[in-house]
């Protein structure tokens, strides 16, 4: 995995990082449309330490245009002033993954009070990272 190079002062330790996406809700997913273009989209999502799982509908745009290309970039940020912004950036390529072992428990306790789901609708991604770049803003008076 690349190292962030940049902003070393003001990036989160992997504790600080693991804590910060763990308590966050919502990240926002780009992928390639057919023609290249960027499709942004927000999703729930998971993380383990080392994969960021995504639970996406299997016939969405996104499942359509990571099937074609699974380069992904995912943000997942926090606060309102500028002294309180701080975040995360994953890039990587994403696999589906027909049937993971802790994801789906991880992602019925943070969304739905521990009840597991299934809608038949929905899939499991798996993105590995192959670069993660954080913030947190509010180091920069340290």
């Amino acid at each position: 995995m690349k190292e962030q190079r940049r902003a070393k002062k003001i990036a989160m330790t992997p504790e600080e990082r693991d804590a910060f996406l763990a308590e966050e809700r919502t990240c926002r997913v780009a992928s390639a449309g057919p023609d290249g273009a960027p499709h942004v989209t927000p999703l729930w999502f998971v993380w383990d330490g080392g994969a960021l799982w995504l639970n996406s509908l299997t016939r969405s745009q996104r499942w359509t245009d990571l099937e074609r290309d699974p380069r992904v970039a995912v943000v997942v940020d926090a606060g309102l002033g500028y002294g309180e912004l701080r975040g995360v950036e994953i890039q990587g390529t994403v696999e589906p993954v027909e049937a993971p072992t802790s994801a789906p428990q991880a992602f019925a306790d943070k969304y739905a009070n521990g009840v597991v789901g299934d809608d038949g609708r929905h899939g499991w991604l798996r993105l590995n990272p192959e670069k993660i770049t954080s913030w947190d803003f509010r180091k920069m008076g340290q």
